[in-house]
């Protein structure tokens, strides 16, 4: 037994060393942590499981049958975080580059369905090449499986993405089909096809970073949700998004023991906003107010901020967040703000994470730019996502809201369950400027004094439509609050909502959203 237990101890010490101690240094000196210590680092302390530690690949052609490594270039298992169990893989950029082989792949397969077996969260660390290019059409197979379950597996557990290398080709449509991908500035890098064929085939000399660094995803392309300044900073975001997440789609989100006071009012959220409705103000300064102790985890921060959305918690409970930003282009609806608001409302509808939106726009976007670039096509998304969410829906109109998307931020219209509104809300077809100038156009032309005469028009157009009462006397509105009890409020409200099941919706396989 000894001399079997110690040629056991020489196979994990080999499996741990992975490419060796030159390529872990090599790793070390470009910022980055191994495989394994990224593990460690997201898990508890001591709690990690690995799982086909031996696995070796199959390959001989192109020297590969001298670089065999215990493992091969990932490493899978399971852990907890915060008690909870998560499954996890981390490729390993030390052996042969962290691609993608056939048995890496069936490792990584694995791993996703003992995950959805036991209802538990996905979480990969990638940091690899692509597929295995010696190894051919076998490593492309094993991308479309992982591809495969990522897709299958989408909304029965939440799948988290980390970002810490590269990952390039066919495996980088992985994480883009994940929930939420995290990125390191400096070091992580998503693309298709690198600079240097970018070069070959049209002609452009573009760094890595500006290719498909981790700001140009968080701000330009929307691909990455969270970005971090270093991969231990990186790893904490991953355990915060955690714990507002629930195991799998069949329980709640987890619950924090309240340590604010439920009827906590504030005096503040009266001054917010101005009384010019013309005049920007800051809607995270309400969302700090009203949930608990100003706690927000704010997800695509640097994307559409026009939009913001993210997760809370009110009493304790978890929800999702989705708010216009006056201080951002008026908090108008485009084409970035349309994807990344129906992404995210989705996701909440998927994992029984009540939605709660706070509501001051103007529009969507006019002009040909947006029109031609699809806003009908990508508002679309919108209004379907909120409208086919069965999960309680709370809605706090604070000042604008005018036409479609009035409609389009969880109103009664589409299946909004509490829908409230400040007493400085307007709820109109359009602004009174531009509905005066359309109703009133002739008797404007053949006034004497026809500014004067519009300035008059709009004042008496504020006065009658530009205001919550209209919507309140039919019942769209369920009440006109005061907003220092805002919070108070909505926490009354979601403890009287049960989630709503599935029976709300007419039978069918499923919807066609239009992508």
């Amino acid at each position: 037994m000894k001399d079997k237990l110690a040629k056991l101890s020489e196979l994990e010490k080999k499996a741990r060393a992975g490419g060796g101690e030159k390529r872990i240094q090599q790793q070390h000196d470009k910022g980055k942590l191994t495989a394994r210590e990224r593990i460690d680092l997201l898990l508890d302390k001591g709690s990690f499981e690995e799982l086909d530690p031996f696995v070796t690949h199959r390959a001989t052609e192109f020297g590969l049958a001298d670089k065999q490594y215990p493992g091969d270039a990932v490493v899978t298992g399971f852990g907890r975080i915060d008690g909870r169990t998560v499954f996890v893989y981390a490729q390993d950029f030390t052996v042969l580059g962290g691609t993608i082989s056939e048995v890496s792949a069936q490792k990584v397969c694995k791993v996703m369905d003992l995950a959805v077996k036991n209802g538990a969260p996905i979480i990969a660390i990638w940091d690899s090449g692509g597929a295995r290019i010696q190894e051919g059409v076998m490593s492309l197979c094993g991308v479309g499986e992982i591809l495969l379950r990522n897709s299958l597996y989408s909304g029965v557990v939440p799948q988290l993405s980390v970002v810490m290398g590269p990952s390039a080709g066919g495996a980088v449509y992985s994480p883009a089909i994940t929930d939420f991908v995290f990125m390191v500035k400096g070091t992580s890098q998503m693309y298709i096809t690198g600079p240097d064929v970018v070069k070959a085939v049209i002609s452009i000399d573009i760094t890595h970073e500006e290719l498909g660094g981790a700001k140009t995803h968080a701000e330009k392309s929307g691909v990455a949700h969270f970005i971090s300044d270093n991969e231990p900073d990186c790893l904490k975001s991953v355990r915060r998004l955690l714990g507002f997440l629930p195991q799998s789609y069949k329980e709640p989100p987890p619950e924090l023991k309240p340590t604010d006071d439920p009827e906590r009012t504030d005096e503040d959220l009266l001054n917010i906003i101005p009384d010019e409705s013309s005049q920007a103000y800051d809607m995270k300064r309400i969302i700090s107010s009203v949930f608990d102790n100003g706690d927000f985890m704010e997800v695509h921060q640097s994307f559409a901020p026009n939009l913001i959305v993210g997760f809370a918690r009110l009493n304790g409970k978890a929800v999702g967040i989705v708010a216009q930003q006056p201080a951002h282009m008026a908090g108008i609806i485009d084409i970035n703000a349309s994807v990344k608001g129906a992404r995210f409302v989705r996701f909440c509808d998927a994992f029984n994470i009540p939605l709660v939106s706070f509501v001051d726009v103007p529009g969507f976007m006019p002009g040909p730019r947006e029109e031609q670039g699809g806003i009908i096509r990508h508002g679309a998304k919108f209004i379907y996502a909120y409208a086919e969410a069965t999960v309680p829906k709370l809605t706090v109109i604070t000042r604008k809201a005018y036409g479609g998307a009035y409609i389009v931020m969880s109103s009664k219209h589409l299946r909004g369950d509490i829908n409230y509104a400040w007493p400085t809300a307007e709820i109109a077809v359009m602004g009174p400027e531009g509905a005066v100038n359309i109703i009133y156009r002739e008797a404007i032309a053949k006034a004497k004094d026809g500014e004067q005469t519009r300035q008059e028009l709009v004042a008496q157009y504020k006065e009658s439509f530009a205001n919550p009462y209209q919507a309140a006397a039919r019942g769209y509105i369920d009440n006109v609050i005061d907003p220092r009890v805002t919070r108070p409020k909505l926490i009354r409200a979601l403890e009287s909502l049960p989630n709503r099941g599935d029976d709300t919706r007419p039978k069918k396989k499923h919807g066609n959203i239009p992508l």
